[in-house]
Order: structure tokens, then C-alpha cells, then sequence
């Protein structure tokens, strides 16, 4: 076999640097791509944000390592010094006019000055647990110090919502020997549990954080007697809305029944949930939609937009030196990349967000029942850009609207055929399909068979179990539990 050298043109996509770095910061959500300009921040010294940033006159060039724009009042090292020496105009000590200035901070009374508040801000307190609030209880009471270990013992055991799920057989085969601890013991201290705030706290099933509930309530309390013997013995029947069955068995009126699920609904089948703090997520929307002289516009959030900038003292030095400083020459293209991808990802979910709000000004007017279907080719083919580009910019960037904050991905649904050769969008179906169910009759609810009916009355060919669908994803209940007495 002979060995030889070919010379081939070809053409192949490849990726660049900066081209990546457009790709990733196009996908990330508003609070992910301030983590990421943090990063930068932190590693190249060229790249600086202008937020809050003022430029001042100043006399003084400042010395590498300061800031590039001092504020007012603020100097390099040699500023407040005079020829001889003498510090300031009177020859202050330093130490002295800085004792001055914290003097002055604060007024008769101890009160703090406005700039003082900015520089000590006010973090909210850290939330109780539930642990805490029982242990806090338990050592209150009267109990031995074996009896409020064996109570803490339970009480590490307890879930979020305040349920004690492990048997108490289980849980005293688990314990070492030498504790002594049997299961009557756990059954005393589940009942000094059980006595404890919140009520219910301590429950091993719903019926028994009910019971515990009621049972707390005065005797005088009307149809507590009924709600008890309903809780221990039918709460499945009350659960599954068999009113006709759950009269039968109490032996009640309409009215009495009425009562009875009226009291057990008020109660909290979670009692632990309140003292339960998940990590808030707070949504910044990148886009404002407003009505101006009669028409729907778009305009980035200027909050959502982090403002960057190379840095003009160190840029300045390395054009001095060009030639050195290969490393601080390439933190300055990177720099230059980042504020240039930043702002072209602003500009392309802006015009992503215009080209929505014109496809879906009917929204806007009349809510979601007036929902057009609409794809991300549609957008992609109107902005020439690739359906993949739409897709990173309507994920996880959102829209501020008089009838309030959307994902971008919300205006974007498949469509349903109408009698009429047109289609509508699966989102203003849904929306039609929540204004009938508010509307129906509590006492004979439409199933979604009957659903399906009056939709193709108006129009709109949905079948059954496209309804069920669109009902379950609305969290709306079966007709069989909607049905109340």
C-alpha cells in the first residue's frame, strides 16, 4: 500500500471562543448571569462594573489598586498632605478627624445616620424550626431528664409536616440495648408529644393529627361530636364527596353534614408546614410590557441589566507597554467579549419579547381566552433567527405585564382545530375550561364529558380525555369531587 499526501478544501462548522461564551450566556436565567458576571469580576481586573459608579474631578491620578473613579471626598495617599509635612490645613491628626466623623454619625439618642444604614444593612431574622419550637416547649414542662430525652428522641423523627412516620416498634428495635428504652416508653413520650404545640404535631396519619385537632377544641364546639366519630371511622367516605353514604352513616340532616365538613376542612392537616421555610426564589423580569398610544411595546428592565466596562487604569497601562503582558492583553479581549455577548443577548431577547407581544397583543387586551397558538418556528422564521435560539431565549427569561410576570415559554402553545378550518391555543382552552368549572353548579358538576360538549358548541373540537388533560394540569378535581352538598 503506497503512501501519499492529498491537499482537501472542506468547509466544517466550528465553535469559537467567543461564539461559546454567546451560546451559554444566551441560556442562562437573569439571576444565573449576574452569578456568572460575578466570576468574571472576580477573575479578569479589566472588566469592572458602572453601577453606582460616578466620575469626579480629580487632581490626583490614582495609584494602581485604587479605585479608577474615587469618590467625592476621597484621595490617593498624598492628597491631604501639604508641603512640610502638616496634615490638612490645621495639621489634624488623622485619627482625630476620623473620631470626629464617627462623632458626628450619631446623634443625641443613639441615632444612626442615613449613610450608616447603607453600610450595616438589615438581614431578617432566621425562622424558627419546629424542632426549636418543641424542644422550647419541652423544656418548659415538668418532665425528668430521661423522659424530655426519649421526647427529643421523637421529635428529631418527626418530617417537615409534624408526621411521626416511623413505628414506634421499629423505632425502639433500633435504639442501642443499653438505653432501656421499650416501646411503652416511646408510647408515654408520644403522648407528652402529642400535648405540644402545634396541635396535631406528633401524628402518624392524617386521621390521628384530625383527631388530635378536634379533640383540643372546647366540648361546647358545634358538631365537634359528629367530626370526631366522622374522622376516626369515615373520613375516606368524606374524602371521596359520598355525601348520600356519609348522612346515612352519621345519621345527620343536609344541614348537620354541612357543619361537620365545614369544621374538619378549617382544621391543618400539616400543622408542622408553617414552620417550614423553603429557599424563596425571587423572579427579576428582563421585559416590560406597557400600552403606549395604543399599542403593545417591549423594553428591557433596566434592573435586570448589569452595566460593565473595561477598566480605563489598567487598559491605559497596557497600551503604554504594548509588547508585554500577554496575559492582561488577553483578559482584554475576554473582557471586550463579555460586555459585547452581554449586550447582544439583551438585544435578542428583546427583539424575541417585541415579536411575542405583537403575535399576542389579544392577550394583553382580554386575557388568556384571547391566546393565539403560536410556535417558536413562527418567531424564528419572522427574526431569522434558528428555532434553538428562540428556545434559549424564552426559557427561563420572563415578562412583566399589567396581568402579571409570564415566562416568555407561557405565550407559546399548541393549537386545537375549530369547526371553522381555524385553531386555538391549548392555553385559551384551558383558560375557558377553568371559567366553566367556576361557573358550574356545586351540586352537579360537569364532568368532562359535558366539558368536551360545550366546547364544540362554541366551536372548539376537544375530545374527553384531552379535557381530562387540560384539567388535571390546572389541578382542577374530577366532577366526582367537585360535587359538594
Amino acid at each position: 500500500m503506497k503512501h501519499s499526501l492529498q491537499l482537501r478544501l472542506s468547509q466544517h462548522l466550528t465553535l469559537t471562543p467567543q461564539l461559546q461564551l454567546s451560546i451559554r450566556l444566551l441560556q442562562l436565567s437573569t439571576l444565573e448571569l449576574n452569578q456568572e458576571i460575578e466570576k468574571f469580576l472576580q477573575d479578569n481586573p479589566l472588566l469592572e462594573r458602572e453601577d453606582g459608579i460616578r466620575d469626579e474631578p480629580s487632581s490626583a491620578a490614582p495609584q494602581p489598586g485604587t479605585p479608577e473613579h474615587p469618590t467625592s471626598g476621597a484621595a490617593d495617599s498624598g492628597a491631604g498632605e501639604t508641603e512640610d509635612g502638616a496634615d490638612g490645613e490645621n495639621g489634624a491628626d488623622p485619627e482625630d478627624s476620623a473620631s470626629e466623623r464617627l462623632a458626628q454619625d450619631y446623634t443625641q439618642g443613639g441615632t444612626r445616620s442615613d449613610n450608616d444604614e447603607a453600610e450595616y444593612p438589615q438581614l431578617a431574622a432566621e425562622a424558627q424550626t419546629l424542632r426549636e419550637h418543641l424542644i422550647w416547649q419541652l423544656s418548659l414542662t415538668q418532665l425528668a431528664e430521661r423522659d424530655q430525652r426519649v421526647v427529643t428522641l421523637l421529635i428529631d423523627s418527626l418530617d417537615d409536616d409534624g408526621y411521626l412516620h416511623q413505628d414506634l416498634d421499629e423505632l425502639a428495635a433500633l435504639l442501642p440495648p443499653e438505653l432501656e428504652i421499650g416501646t411503652d416508653e416511646l408510647h408515654v413520650a408520644l403522648r407528652h408529644l402529642q400535648n405540644l404545640e402545634p396541635v396535631g404535631v406528633g401524628a402518624r396519619n392524617p386521621a390521628e393529627c384530625l383527631q388530635l385537632q378536634l379533640a383540643a377544641l372546647p366540648a361546647a364546639t358545634p358538631f365537634r361530636a359528629q367530626a370526631l366519630d366522622t374522622v376516626k371511622h369515615h373520613l375516606e367516605v368524606l374524602a371521596a364527596r359520598d355525601f348520600a353514604r356519609l348522612k346515612k352513616l352519621l345519621r345527620c340532616s343536609d344541614d348537620e353534614l354541612r357543619g361537620v365538613q365545614h369544621l374538619i376542612v378549617g382544621l391543618n392537616p400539616r400543622p408542622g408546614s408553617s414552620f417550614f421555610s423553603g429557599d424563596t426564589r425571587y423572579v427579576i423580569p428582563d421585559v416590560i410590557v406597557k400600552k403606549a398610544k395604543g399599542a403593545w411595546l417591549a423594553a428591557l428592565n433596566p434592573d435586570a441589566m448589569p452595566r460593565l466596562r473595561i477598566n480605563r487604569l489598567y487598559a491605559d497601562i497596557l497600551q503604554r507597554n504594548r509588547g508585554t503582558g500577554q496575559q492582561l492583553a488577553t483578559q482584554l479581549q475576554e473582557a471586550r467579549w463579555l460586555i459585547k455577548n452581554v449586550q447582544q443577548r439583551f438585544d435578542t431577547i428583546l427583539r424575541v419579547s417585541q415579536a411575542i407581544v405583537e403575535r399576542q397583543r389579544h392577550f394583553f387586551e382580554h386575557g388568556e381566552v384571547a391566546m393565539r397558538p403560536l410556535v417558536l418556528r413562527e418567531i424564528a422564521e419572522t427574526l431569522d433567527l434558528h428555532e434553538s435560539t428562540v428556545s434559549r431565549v424564552t426559557t427561563q427569561k420572563f415578562m412583566l405585564t399589567p396581568r402579571g410576570i409570564f415566562e416568555l415559554k407561557y405565550f407559546f402553545g399548541s393549537h386545537v382545530t375549530t369547526d371553522s378550518g381555524g385553531a386555538a391555543s391549548s392555553t385559551a382552552i384551558r383558560a375557558l375550561i377553568k371559567q366553566m368549572v367556576g361557573a358550574e353548579n356545586a351540586k352537579k358538576p360537569l364532568s368532562d364529558s359535558q366539558l368536551s360538549e360545550i366546547l364544540g358548541q362554541q366551536g372548539i373540537i376537544v375530545a374527553r380525555r384531552t379535557v381530562a388533560k387540560y384539567r388535571e394540569s390546572m389541578q382542577i378535581l374530577p366532577m366526582s369531587l367537585r360535587k359538594s352538598i
